[in-house]
């Protein structure tokens, strides 16, 4: 029996793929804005506190392209994309509950953002695959050969029997 592929599930990765290239840039925008003014002053009831913003700049940056380089690799279905952006958004997720006291609209719509996109990076991945790739339907056996053709082609010409 083959199984079908589902164009649907094939939607979700490509969805993921543009949100991580989205946010992946935003981070890189931010990073260099934080380079181009790297020192900032802080008012708090005491005192004044100069925070250099060098390094979360590059942290940004470096985020960024990692995030941008997964979503490339989403969209061509490569798997280490996958379990890369599966980390990343978690950690993601995880820094949006860190800041959720001082922006919670924000954060909480990352983090609904970063569980749908965990969602379509988690479930069904085979179901996203090229057929190819998935290895289904695919055997040895004389008589179960389909030759790199796609199941609609098998059904609608029959297996080809060699």
């Amino acid at each position: 029996m083959i199984e079908e592929r589902s164009s649907t599930w094939a939607g979700w990765i490509s969805f993921a793929g543009v949100m991580l290239f989205v946010i992946g840039a935003i981070n890189i925008f931010e990073g260099v804005l934080a380079l181009m003014s790297d020192e900032s002053v802080v008012a708090t009831p005491n005192r004044l506190v100069l925070v250099d913003l060098s390094a979360w700049g590059w942290t940004l940056i470096v985020t960024g392209l990692i995030l941008v380089a997964a979503a490339i690799g989403l969209s061509a279905r490569v798997a280490w994309a996958r379990f890369v952006a599966i980390v990343l958004v978690g950690l993601h997720a995880a820094a949006q509950v860190v800041s959720l006291g001082a922006y919670p609209v924000w954060s909480l719509l990352m983090i609904a953002l970063d569980t749908v996109v965990l969602f379509a990076l988690t479930a069904r991945w085979s179901e996203a695959l090229p057929y190819d790739d998935a290895g289904a339907g695919r055997s040895d056996a004389p008589g179960d050969r389909l030759h790199g053709r796609l199941p609609h082609e098998v059904a609608q010409y029959g297996p080809k029997l060699t």
